[in-house]
């Protein structure tokens, strides 16, 4: 059965345009207007869904062309969706830009696969009747742009009310207001992108600052208007159902140092019948009790080498645990904790938990960003020799023996190259994976999880 699902998406001509802020600052009006929103990410972005959680007091999630087949993604945006008053889709990069050349993936892709309205974020920034020539090229560029209205950002009032009437009636697309530069309510970034929001000095004020200036400058209810004429939405599939092994326990490290999770992987893992159970490597003893497996998100281990090598009493449990066969799941930050050493951004090394040989340091640029497609060589915890997975590397930091149980092979064509260490019970590399993909993978995870709890249990002496 369709559903109506009031949604919008906020895209801009190129990556750096300010759509996070106009985003986490629009959230929060609505939340001040009484509505409960639901927030959406276009694309791998791990950073930008965490301000949408600190605007909202909930977690966002993500929806990827790559990663999952449009009925995939349409189905995980209902289910969240369904559950709010309106969504609000954040683009990815420029509108139309995806994997390589192509619009593949791209926000535009998402929003003309949901349906959804779009008000396109533009800088003036030294143009005035060029603004018009730029806004048309994205209205025709494809049949249907999607594209409903225009946002002016960076733009101060005057500025807006000049713009305003030329670029409506230059286009024929309706103008929503402006948001002006807001002093005290920047948002700085920093080698993986935008800087995360336990980082940012008085995050929740600078949101709520950034609210009260677009109820200003800004037509609200305009945009709500507007999201309200996104059509019906289709019914979604059934979902997953729980592992007949389970339940058991994973343990999900969760804190500054990792803290780089796709939602739907963390729910798809619930679905399946695991406890999650979150902890600190940085400041917690040891591992939580009861557990059959271990997650090991990415993040900013290199800063905070120095706090995760003084935590010797986690560092050995960790060794422990990932020594005894236990699965463990360990995606870039992760994979660094499991080496023996990590320098920092000053080049000092820290011994991490010595799982695996190698030291990781800064390549002093980008290392293999992008979607890629990862092909198992050979049987492992998570795949079966053949296998293929959507992936997603991003990362700065790297070391000299990345694994060699899966291909990579770059989803824009050309480089391709060895990468992730991984055995019956271990995977451990640079790829991201996004569960949803292939829930089988997933489920192998949560059984193998299930059965080393089973054979640890009956290990355990009998002591009543």
């Amino acid at each position: 059965m369709s559903a109506n699902l009031p949604r919008i998406m906020f895209a801009a001509p190129a990556s750096g345009t300010g759509k996070t802020t106009l985003v986490s600052g629009f959230l929060r009006a609505l939340v001040a207007r009484g509505l409960d929103p639901a927030a959406f990410k276009c694309g791998p972005d791990y950073i930008d869904p965490m301000f949408h959680r600190v605007a909202l007091g909930v977690g966002g999630g993500n929806i990827d062309l790559f990663f999952t087949p449009p009925d995939v993604a349409k189905g995980l945006f209902r289910r969240r969706a369904q559950a709010a008053d309106i969504s609000v889709l954040e683009g990815v990069m420029g509108h139309y830009d995806g994997i390589g050349d192509s619009d593949r993936a791209s926000g535009w892709r998402i929003a003309s696969e949901t349906r959804t309205p779009v008000a396109l974020a533009v800088r003036p920034k030294g143009a005035s009747l060029s603004l018009a020539a730029l806004v048309k090229g994205f209205l025709e560029f494809r049949s249907d742009s999607m594209i409903r209205g225009i946002v002016l950002v960076r733009c101060r009032g005057k500025c807006a009310d000049r713009l305003t009437p030329m670029l409506e009636r230059e286009t024929g697309v309706r103008v929503y207001g402006s948001l002006p530069e807001v002093p005290g309510a920047a948002i700085e970034s920093r080698h993986l992108g935008l800087t995360t929001p336990d980082a940012v000095d008085a995050v929740r004020d600078k949101i709520r600052l950034l609210a009260s200036e677009m109820e200003k400058t800004l037509d609200v209810p305009g945009l709500v208007e507007l999201a309200k004429t996104a059509p019906a939405f289709p019914a979604s599939p059934p979902d997953i159902a729980p592992s007949p092994e389970s339940p058991v326990r994973i343990a999900v490290a969760d804190d500054p140092a990792f803290c780089f999770y796709y939602r739907e992987n963390l729910e798809l893992l619930q679905a399946l019948g695991a406890e999650l159970a979150f902890f600190s490597p940085l400041r917690d003893a040891g591992l939580p009790g009861g557990i059959g497996g271990l997650y090991l998100g990415g993040g900013y281990p290199e800063l905070h080498a120095g706090e995760l090598a003084a935590n010797g009493g986690m560092r050995r449990a960790v060794r422990d645990a990932v020594s005894s066969g236990m699965p463990t799941v360990a995606e870039c930050g992760g994979f660094l904790y499991l080496l023996s050493g990590l320098k920092d951004g000053d080049g000092r090394e820290h011994p991490m938990t010595g799982c695996l040989e190698g030291v990781a340091a800064n390549a002093g640029r980008l290392r293999r960003f992008g979607y890629l497609t990862l092909t198992a060589r050979r049987d492992s915890l998570l795949c079966r020799e053949g296998e293929t997975l959507p992936a997603h590397e991003f990362h700065y930091w790297d070391c000299g023996n990345p694994g060699d149980a899966f291909r990579a092979e770059k989803a824009s064509g050309g480089d391709s190259w060895n990468c992730v260490v991984a055995n019956a019970s271990l995977y451990a590399g640079f790829p991201h994976l996004y569960f949803r993909s292939n829930p089988v993978v997933a489920g192998r995870f949560v059984v193998a999880a299930a059965r080393w709890k089973g054979r640890a249990k009956c290990a355990t002496p009998n002591r009543s």
